[in-house]
């Protein structure tokens, strides 16, 4: 079964002037010529993207979207009308966006986070920024310690509000941030803690000794790169510290800790100097 707004594995079933036609064995669709490579065979697979072209029928691109069906992306608005904003989401025709999906007024040339889902009632894909609803906390995927896909939804004072995997939402705390951050941004982070009503925190860092080790080996480079010496150490300022190393105090003094067990640093009243 063809699927719309993802990618599809079809075969080139027939070629014809306005391009190739591919097939899953049950339905057709057409691959426009300007989309046609430049080598095939009648037969062969190719790996294209599906969605509806202007006259809402169902088209192939081997275009890349900045996003695909049930997925969350930072999109910038093309356009506005009577019915609603279209977003900019890669492909020949701009994504649209209801005045009822759209969680305030959205703005031309503005960016948002869109997230993409197939309508029901009318069977064409469209956006909403009303993200929540789309984000499931109930029924968690992750857990405590595990390496993540994080895409940044919207800054608070609290913190950096995170969509977990395309799938849950969580909360990456500002102290635990040692580098300008902005909506869309995506990163890779770790569950730190599920909370009993399943909120999620977020970091950046290795929990335990396990994330000692990438921040000592900063902290090797910083000194290789500085001749075999970096002048802070134990009663440094954490401001001090977050400028050089981008790490909370705490992690630093950690990472040195390992580091002077190894054997491979002395630590000094002037600071930390590079044991060859």
């Amino acid at each position: 079964m063809i699927e719309i707004g993802k990618y599809n594995t079809l075969k080139i079933d027939r070629t014809t002037s306005v391009g190739l036609f591919l097939t899953d064995g049950k339905t057709d669709v057409l691959l426009p010529k300007k989309y046609v490579p430049r080598t095939f065979e009648i037969g062969d697979e190719i790996d294209v993207f599906i969605y509806l072209d202007q006259e809402e029928r169902p088209v192939a691109t081997t275009l890349k979207p900045y996003i695909r069906l049930n997925e969350f992306a930072l999109l910038r608005v093309s356009y506005i009308n009577k019915f609603g904003a279209f977003v900019d989401w890669g492909l020949e025709k701009d994504l649209f966006v209801p005045f009822r999906e759209q969680a305030r007024p959205m703005e031309e040339g503005k960016r948002y986070i869109i997230y993409m889902y197939l309508d029901e009632k009318s069977n064409r894909l469209a956006g909403s920024s009303k993200i929540s609803q789309f984000l499931d906390n109930e029924e968690l995927t992750v857990e405590t310690g595990e390496e993540v896909d994080l895409l940044v939804s919207h800054i608070t004072d609290m913190g950096i509000n995170v969509i977990i995997n395309q799938k849950h939402k969580g909360l990456l705390y500002k102290d635990d941030v040692y580098k300008e951050l902005r909506t869309g941004d995506k990163l890779k982070g770790y569950i730190k803690n599920i909370r009993p009503d399943n909120k999620i925190d977020v970091t950046l860092q290795k929990q335990g000794y396990e994330g000692i080790e990438p921040n000592a080996e900063k902290i090797l480079d910083e000194l290789r790169s500085g001749r075999g010496f970096l002048r802070l150490n134990d009663n440094s300022h954490p401001e001090d510290i977050k400028t050089v190393l981008q790490m909370s105090k705490k992690t630093f003094k950690k990472a040195i800790g390992s580091l002077y067990k190894q054997k491979l640093i002395d630590i000094k009243e002037d600071g930390i100097y590079l044991l060859k």
